[in-house]
């Protein structure tokens, strides 16, 4: 494991236990409670297993357990796991759960129908490396629902410290580059949606050129076709 995998495995080790105690909300009614319809919309639970890569505490993996979906979860803190194993057997949902870095995921090529991965690819030390694994365990045709932290996104905070030449854990990335670093690299682009910062609605980023609601944004979603080869 790389000196960044190590860090970035203790922080979230760390905040693993913050991070549960707020999790339900966040997916209920918070930033992330448009996710999972935008990922079944795209995703059916007939065409396959799906990867949640970098599963946090297993909520998204245990809901699409629970709507019928053969899930696999893989995160880099082992805190996150248990807390994943943990909610599973409370909510008697079948998903496996296993500690991997999405740069180097135990996993066959083409395993996939479809992979998850929300606010994870900019925490690597090479997003674009993370991005072409997310690629290669994917099956042709199949989708990945990439989501990239917004300009107003308080956690990319993490990556402050750069300015002082110190070792973060971030690699903050621009909606826009996510979605070009995409394209260039065998993806298609099948649809994006933004969650803009809290205040803003959806008539006022209506009023907003591209540039500007991408700045007004929390969280980007893009869902990106696996191109055949």
């Amino acid at each position: 494991m790389s000196q960044w995998s190590e860090q970035a495995a203790k922080q979230w080790d760390q905040f693993a236990a913050d991070w549960h105690s707020r999790s339900d909300a966040m997916w209920e009614t918070g930033s992330r409670r448009t996710i999972l319809p935008f990922f079944m919309q795209h995703i059916s639970s007939q065409a396959g297993p799906v990867l949640d890569a970098g599963c946090g505490d297993g909520y998204a993996s245990c809901k699409l357990a629970g709507q019928g979906y053969t899930v696999e979860g893989v995160d880099i803190a082992g805190e996150m796991i248990q807390h994943a194993n943990d909610r599973a057997k409370a909510e008697d949902v079948h998903a496996h759960f296993q500690t991997a870095d999405i740069s180097r995921l135990p996993f066959s090529d083409e395993r996939f129908a479809g992979v998850l991965s929300i606010n994870v690819v900019e925490f690597t030390p090479s997003p674009l490396r993370a991005l072409q694994e997310l690629h290669r365990v994917l099956a042709p045709g199949g989708i990945l629902v990439l989501g990239i932290l917004g300009p107003t996104a308080g956690p990319r905070a993490h990556s402050y410290r750069r300015l002082y030449e110190e070792a973060t854990i971030q690699n903050t990335m621009m909606p826009w580059e996510a979605k070009q670093l995409s394209r260039e690299n065998g993806f298609l682009l099948l649809a994006e949606e933004p969650v803009y910062k809290e205040g803003i609605t959806s008539d006022i980023a209506g009023r907003l050129s591209v540039e500007l609601r991408e700045a007004v944004s929390f969280l980007t979603l893009f869902a990106l076709q696996k191109e055949a080869n």
